[in-house]
């Protein structure tokens, strides 16, 4: 599991590709957003869409994610999320909780 970063405008986009399971890519995903708002980054898209698997320790650390960047008056945002994502997250009633976007233009427009 790799995650690649890149900046648009303010916005510091996330792209995990591969799996984020238990023991490598939940720790991956929690250090890259520790070190996004380490550096100051208070906004913050994560692009699933290369995300072929994610385990309930994955969706645990998306739940982690957003407590911890709320808890530092940053913002995250989520885009292209699978349909299976996107069904665990509505059964789980977490769909409730993210801003989801399938573009990239209307989630970097989100943040205002």
């Amino acid at each position: 599991m790799e995650i690649t970063k890149r900046q648009r405008q303010d916005i510091t986009i996330l792209e995990p590709k591969g799996k984020i399971t238990i023991g490598k890519g939940d720790v991956a995903l929690r250090d890259s957003i520790q070190q996004v708002l380490d550096s100051g980054g208070r906004k913050i898209l994560i692009d699933l869409g290369a995300t072929k698997k994610m385990d309930s320790s994955g969706l645990g650390e998306l739940v982690a994610a957003h407590a911890t960047v709320t808890e530092r008056g940053a913002e995250l945002r989520l885009m292209n999320l699978s349909r299976k994502l996107k069904n665990v997250l509505g059964i789980t009633q977490l769909i409730t909780v993210y801003d989801i976007f399938d573009d990239e233009e209307e989630a970097v427009a989100s943040f205002g």
